[in-house]
């Protein structure tokens, strides 16, 4: 916010934080009861999504830049997993997804990109 670094010019950073703000939207819509539960986790995940990506951009080594683009593609599979459940158990079924599907599978395809890149 402060600090003008490139990892802010990456697409992958750019997609995370339109991922981000839709998590956060969309969670608002689950019960309350589900505030501690898996609204808090789904919104953990999705920061720890941006914030992966971008201490990644930071490193120096590949080696480490990788990992943090693995550990970020990982919450992202923590999220989409935890709206599966949500889905099933109803909790989102007057909620247009659109936007979160197009962004769960852009950001996928985005660090997996990545992740692939480096392990040449």
């Amino acid at each position: 916010m402060f600090l003008t670094l490139k990892h802010q010019n990456l697409e992958v950073y750019k997609a995370s934080r339109f991922f981000l703000n839709t998590c956060y939207r969309i969670s608002g819509f689950l019960p309350n009861d589900e505030k501690f539960a898996m609204t808090s986790q789904i919104r953990r995940a999705a920061l720890s999504v941006h914030l992966n990506i971008a201490e990644g951009a930071s490193r120096k080594s590949e080696n480490e830049r990788k990992r943090f683009y693995e550990i970020a593609r990982g919450s992202l599979i923590e999220v989409d997993t935890a709206l599966e459940v949500a889905v099933d158990l109803e909790y989102l079924k007057n909620v247009d997804l659109t936007d979160l599907e197009t962004s769960i599978i852009n950001c996928f395809k985005l660090l997996s990109g990545l992740i692939n890149y480096r392990k040449s």
